[in-house]
């Protein structure tokens, strides 16, 4: 059901605040922790160079086919359909959807670290109090976002906005408080780190920076609300210059305040365990009181989009038709039940995990890197039929350079990404294939084409090899 002229559109600020609002959740938070353990200040520039200039080019795909191809307003999902088949197209929302649903569990397991350090109760996160005050919480945004998606939306851009503030000010005191020669000393590595080679630390930061990217596709798949189309790729490209300098910054000012060891020993979220180092007690209380607005800020937006992709495919009828239904208020409610379901699931099982909110970060960003894999394929392949480029076929060269970087930046994600957390993500997609035969019996349509079956055949295959691992010991969590 698409939206109609009664629903309030958004506009490109509020666009520009879902893509904000959507990027700067519980990553930026965790920044000076995760890049101190891999690398020193060297390392770090080059990590965000890659990662800085992949994510823009995968940024421009998403606004080139926004403009290119208006008529598909679902974004990563209706893509991936586009371009290489029903079968890829859902496995493409399923992860991405998936990925999103893992995301906003990675909030909930941070909200309680945080509080974690001024109450012991909830540990790391993951303690039985933890795991039921975020139950409360899970549902208690189930039934907000019920009443209605615009009213939603129009609640993330004031949460955006009050968020940014503690982070900026972060920002600010450590430019006051910046030393040279601390910088200087830890600029190659440090001192008491482990001796590394400079591949392994980029490529150990790899995960962490798609985390922190994730949100950049925010205005694409609530496209169909846009008040004008060109907003779209407007609010992608603007948000992602300002989260990244915000990240950029939050990454390198620790290394001029601290040595690179202690910075790597902090509890997460080690922003606050920074500041506290600077200017006191208050400096962790500040930015935790932040991090709860921008993480509750980003669990909201999270929500809407992870929502509104499941969706848009039973919409399309890729998904049940029964989750592309909405109730009076214009909300898929169906959706969003099987949506917070499958995050309070999750949220039960970090009771099991080691390190609840690292695995939940990598396997955010892993179940993610096949559906930004495949945007950035089909961009190339629009390109290369020069389909839409009739009338500026000038165009194509720039289309090709930022399409075949974002290809090759994809690729070597999945590569950085290791065989462990590939295997865990091939155990969701493989069970999660139900959904499809469902649809697909709904329409009394043919399952899989032969390439499909293939595909179909190499996820069940990791797997099962995954489910071995993890029970034979062989993959931990």
């Amino acid at each position: 059901m698409s939206a109609t002229p009664s629903i309030q559109k958004l506009s490109l600020f509020a666009l520009t605040a879902m893509v904000v609002g959507s990027m700067v959740g519980s990553g930026i938070f965790s920044l000076p922790r995760t890049f101190g353990i891999a690398t020193g200040p060297f390392g770090a520039i080059l990590a965000w160079c890659i990662a800085g200039g992949g994510m823009y080019t995968l940024a421009r795909v998403f606004q080139s086919l926004a403009e290119r191809k208006p008529e598909l307003d679902a974004g990563v999902y209706a893509y991936a359909k586009a371009g290489f088949g029903d079968y890829p197209g859902f496995l493409s929302a399923l992860g991405y959807w998936m990925g999103s649903c893992i995301g906003n569990v990675s909030y909930w397991v941070l909200i309680k670290s945080t509080l974690g350090a001024f109450f012991p109760v909830f540990g790391d996160g993951n303690t039985v109090i933890a795991i039921i005050v975020a139950s409360i919480g899970i549902w208690l945004f189930h039934f907000m976002i019920l009443r209605g998606v615009q009213q939603a939306a129009a609640i993330n851009t004031i949460v955006t906005i009050a968020k940014i503030v503690p982070i900026v000010v972060f920002i600010v005191i450590l430019i006051f408080a910046f030393k040279a020669d601390q910088f200087s000393d830890n600029f190659w590595g440090g001192e008491g780190m482990p001796d590394k080679g400079l591949f392994e630390q980029i490529r150990a930061t790899m995960l962490v920076t798609v985390f922190v990217f994730l949100g950049i596709e925010g205005a694409s798949v609530y496209s169909r609300y846009a008040k004008e189309r060109s907003h779209v790729g407007a609010a992608t490209i603007i948000g992602f210059v300002m989260v990244t300098s915000l990240m950029v910054l939050v990454t390198m000012l620790p290394y001029a305040v601290l040595p690179r060891a202690d910075i790597a020993e902090m509890r997460q979220p080690s922003m606050a365990a920074v500041l506290e180092a600077v200017v006191g007690h208050w400096g962790a209380v500040f930015v935790s009181i932040g991090l709860l607005v921008s993480v509750l800020g980003a669990y909201l937006a999270w929500s809407l989009i992870c929502t509104e992709v499941l969706s848009a495919a039973g919409r399309t009828r890729d998904m049940p038709a029964l989750f592309g239904t909405e109730n009076e208020n214009k909300v898929p409610a169906a959706a969003l039940w099987l949506t917070n379901i499958v995050v309070q699931l999750f949220v039960i099982s970090t009771y099991w995990s080691r390190d609840a909110f690292s695995l939940m970060l990598n396997l955010t960003s892993v179940m993610n890197l096949i559906p930004f894999f495949l945007v950035a394929a089909y961009g190339l392949l629009l390109v290369k039929r020069g389909e839409t480029y009739e009338k500026r076929p000038d165009q194509r060269r720039s289309g090709l350079v930022f399409t075949g970087i974002a290809l090759i930046y994809t690729l070597f994600l999945i590569y950085a990404a290791g065989m462990k957390y590939l295997l865990l993500s091939a155990i969701l997609y493989a069970p999660g294939t139900a959904l499809y035969l469902w649809a697909r019996l709904e329409q009394k349509a043919r399952v899989f084409t032969f390439v499909e079956w293939i595909i179909f055949i190499v996820v069940a295959i990791g797997a099962v090899i995954g489910i071995h691992g993890l029970a034979t010991g062989y993959i931990t969590i």
